[in-house]
């Protein structure tokens, strides 16, 4: 693709990047027949394809970005499916987030729009303030079909019907290695997941310490920033970003890490690209130092030689997330642990599309969120399985609300199997309960 920034444009590093990805761009339009959005729409102006035409124009000159630009960078869902399907190797992803930066800067949103924005980002990255909002929208759930809106509804229906415990696990601190220490691991606790789900940090830290690993909750990690990042919100994002840099580089300086584990795999793909969010800045050094050796916890886990399990009689339908599969290209780890533990594990039909959830999508885009989450739950029970198992807590929510199947993180289920507890959710109230093996 041609482009015609001017030299004085080119000074600044965010468009020579973006400038760098859309020469890349053959306009091949092969990303159209991946992208959910354009599934759902049918609008070229709703693909990767039509929204660079957008962010290109919008970026050359310098224009204040209207409506109709707004509304279709919106609706993406930054999947990332079509970084996997295209064949001239475009990042899409640098390029949607510098489009979604320059419109945070220089767009006014109607007021509605800020409001919801602003509520989001004070309060999703922050556990305690989460667990309150669940708490008020527990009580006003059953009113959710009174609001006028269809994202404040959204967010009604989303929250959980339990709220879990506050787990001391998250607190700073070293777990012991059982056996021979094999490696010393940070574990990212994240944020959403430490009000949502606790069981899927627990789990993370028996199954790494039951296989030889130190697990350190670094003091001063917290959200990885994905949140806001995906909404603009640059100098918040690389706010948090930072605070978790330097509690990690401390925790490498004092006694070595051998990864930073991720067990949430949205945030996996933003702590893998620190090195370049910080890439012209103070924290440059640093932040590459992060994101080298940031790893999914599937990614630690194929290094642990984790035993091969008797066949379980269970079987599982795997969810691969987007962020997992398309944002850090680990498509076999999850499945090859289960299979070798000895779960049977199948795959819904086009696996490779989004099921909807994206951060805080479901809550800005629920209409498009909706059809997603649909066409995505028929395809997992199309498979018949006795529970779902995914990497993501957005998504295992986001599925959740659709189905009576249990539905559990992998690391779970990789616990159970090596002699951790049974997974809460398999006998959780509501869901349809399997019929559960006593595991050998």
């Amino acid at each position: 693709m041609q482009t015609t920034f001017t030299p004085e444009q080119m000074k600044d590093p965010a468009i020579a990047r973006s400038n760098e990805i859309l020469r890349s761009c053959v306009h091949c339009g092969f990303c159209t027949a991946t992208c959910p959005t354009y599934q759902v729409l049918g609008d070229e102006l709703d693909s990767p394809r039509g929204r660079i035409y957008l962010i290109k124009d919008m970026l050359e000159n310098e224009r204040v970005p209207d409506e109709r630009t707004v509304k279709h960078i919106d609706r993406c869902l930054s999947c990332l499916a079509c970084m996997t399907t295209c064949p001239s190797g475009v990042h899409y992803m640098h390029l949607v987030d510098h489009a979604r930066a320059y419109i945070e800067e220089r767009y006014k949103r109607p007021l509605s729009d800020r409001l919801l924005r602003w509520v989001l980002a004070r309060i999703l990255p922050y556990p305690m303030r989460f667990r309150v909002a669940l708490l008020g929208a527990k009580i006003g759930r059953p009113f959710a079909f009174l609001m006028p809106d269809a994202r404040l509804r959204a967010m009604l229906e989303m929250a959980p019907k339990e709220i879990p415990p506050v787990s001391r696990n998250d607190d700073p601190q070293t777990f012991a290695a059982e056996g021979t220490r094999r490696k010393r691991v940070a574990l990212m606790t994240g944020c959403a997941q430490r009000a949502l789900n606790t069981d899927i940090n627990d789990a993370t830290i028996r199954l790494l310490q039951r296989h030889g690993c130190d697990v350190v909750i670094a003091e001063g990690q917290g959200c990885c920033g994905a949140l806001t990042h995906h909404m603009g919100k640059e100098k918040e994002s690389h706010a948090t970003a930072a605070r978790n840099i330097r509690a990690w580089v401390a925790e490498m300086d004092r006694g070595g890490l051998d990864a930073i584990v991720i067990n949430t795999s949205g945030c996996g793909t933003t702590v893998k690209d620190y090195g370049h969010m910080f890439r012209n800045t103070d924290l440059a050094e640093d932040a590459a130092r992060v994101s080298a050796i940031a790893k999914d916890v599937s990614e630690v886990l194929m290094t642990l030689d984790l035993p091969q399990g008797d066949d379980k009689g269970m079987t599982v339908a795997y969810h691969a997330a987007c962020s997992l599969q398309h944002g850090q290209k680990i498509k076999t780890y999850p499945k090859d642990l289960l299979k070798r533990a000895g779960f049977a594990v199948v795959e819904p039909a086009d696996s490779h599309l989004c099921c909807g959830s994206a951060g805080t999508y479901n809550l800005m885009q629920p209409e498009i969120s909706k059809q997603l989450k649909d066409r995505k739950v028929r395809t997992l029970e199309a498979r018949n399985p006795d529970v779902i198992a995914a990497g993501n807590i957005g998504c295992m929510m986001q599925i959740g609300s659709g189905t009576q199947l249990p539905i559990v993180h992998t690391v779970e289920l990789l616990d159970w199997a090596t002699g951790g507890p049974q997974p809460p959710a398999l006998t959780a109230p509501g869901k349809r309960q399997p019929e559960i093996p006593i595991l050998r």
